[in-house]
């Protein structure tokens, strides 16, 4: 790769701030987005006026005139968005960098606000008068009007597959709820600080979407996460030590077809999402392999998605990822702790925000199940239909 086009190390995260985590804010997405905001820049020891630069996810319902209005920002010089969903926030993060890079900002404000639990509660089903054939143009006319319209009954889908083809248990997706719950119980912010989990309740929970249970499903959440994006050079000078964006990628694999998430079970094997061509180019970017990576926080709005990504990005072998989780692997001292505040599954669904936070307090040595000596900090957003991952560093 041209040094020219490299981002390696370019840039950094130099600031996070989160609101509570909660099934009722009593606020709207703007002022949570705007309290996140205001205290990623505290964390970094910055204000409002170093800010020309915003990015959010094109699922977010606060623009970016709202949120400079509501912060004060004098001018901003570079706005974008990116998504879809929980597929964004790695994705936001890179197109910060890219606007640091090419000049058009020097300091950038990433977001994501949601009322996901007393607002716009995202997986239910609902009459969609564009499902027929042509609406949308993606292709969801071939699905819903079979029955498939929520994220749990595609996901549940892609896990019956794995299990008939490689003879994964439900015991490994258990296993992956209970490493983000044991994380979670650690995390006074989490949802689930004071809820602990059993292999038992896992297995006698009641089925949703077979073979997804209760505790395979994320959480629905009030929140908000930010962070701070700025030069290497300048976040040496923030109140924090810089985290350095070692390498971010995006990819939506071969034979992408439109639509959020359905038209994947179109594709030759469903249990290979393009968290496997996004691998391939992060690390290539990164100048790392998966062996060197200490902590992840990998995106989990089901206990199935964990376990196909740990399987794309080369933790473990195709039809292995039932057995690597099994193992222990996912726990504190294990080979790849993840989701070290819990998760989606037991922190708080922001739509994977709140895992590049996490991703950056493993690198600073602050997190509430800190893994000792992590230099490598892997964060992934959701897989379909298209991805994005950040390689985070100590700076």
């Amino acid at each position: 790769m041209s040094e020219a086009l490299s981002h390696r190390d370019r840039c950094a995260i130099a600031g996070i701030g989160a609101t509570e985590f909660s099934k009722d804010s009593g606020r709207s997405e703007l002022t949570l987005a705007a309290q996140a905001c205001r205290a990623a820049l505290q964390d970094a020891g910055l204000t409002v006026a170093d800010v020309d630069g915003v990015v959010s996810c094109d699922y977010d319902l606060v623009s970016y005139g709202a949120i400079a209005d509501a912060l004060g920002i004098a001018d901003l010089t570079y706005w974008g968005q990116t998504g879809p969903g929980g597929s964004g926030p790695c994705a936001m993060v890179g197109q910060a960098v890219a606007a640091i890079l090419s000049g058009q900002a020097t300091t950038v404000l990433v977001y994501r606000a949601l009322n996901g639990r007393s607002g716009r509660r995202y997986g239910l089903g609902a009459p969609d008068p564009d499902a027929r054939v042509g609406g949308r143009g993606a292709y969801e006319e071939f699905f819903a009007p079979y029955g498939l319209v929520t994220p749990g009954q595609f996901f549940a889908l892609l896990a019956q597959r794995h299990m008939s083809t490689y003879g994964t248990r439900y015991e490994a997706l258990a296993e992956i709820a209970l490493a983000c719950r044991e994380a979670a119980n650690r995390n006074p912010a989490a949802q689930m600080h004071e809820r602990a989990l059993t292999l038992e309740q896992c297995l006698a929970a009641r089925p949703i979407s077979l073979p997804l249970r209760l505790f395979d499903f994320c959480l629905e959440t009030d929140g908000a996460c930010a962070v701070v994006v700025t030069s290497a050079e300048r976040a040496a000078d923030c109140a924090q030590p810089p985290v350095l964006v070692r390498a971010v990628a995006q990819s939506t694999g071969p034979r992408v077809q439109p639509g959020v998430m359905y038209p994947m079970l179109m594709r030759p094997d469903i249990t290979v999402t393009p968290s496997q061509t996004v691998a391939r180019t992060l690390f290539s970017r990164a100048g790392l392999g998966p062996s060197e990576v200490d902590v992840a926080q990998i995106y989990d709005c089901f206990t199935i998605t964990v376990l196909l990504q740990l399987e794309d990005y080369g933790f473990c072998a195709k039809g292995e990822g039932g057995a690597f989780t099994e193992s222990g692997a996912l726990r504190p001292g294990g080979a790849l702790p993840i989701n070290t505040a819990g998760g989606n599954l037991s922190e708080g669904y922001v739509h994977g925000m709140n895992h590049v936070l996490e991703g950056v307090r493993q690198i600073r040595g602050t997190s509430t199940s800190q893994v000792t000596g992590a230099e490598v900090s892997l964060v992934t957003s959701a897989p379909p239909p298209g991805t994005s991952a950040l390689l985070l560093v100590r700076g």
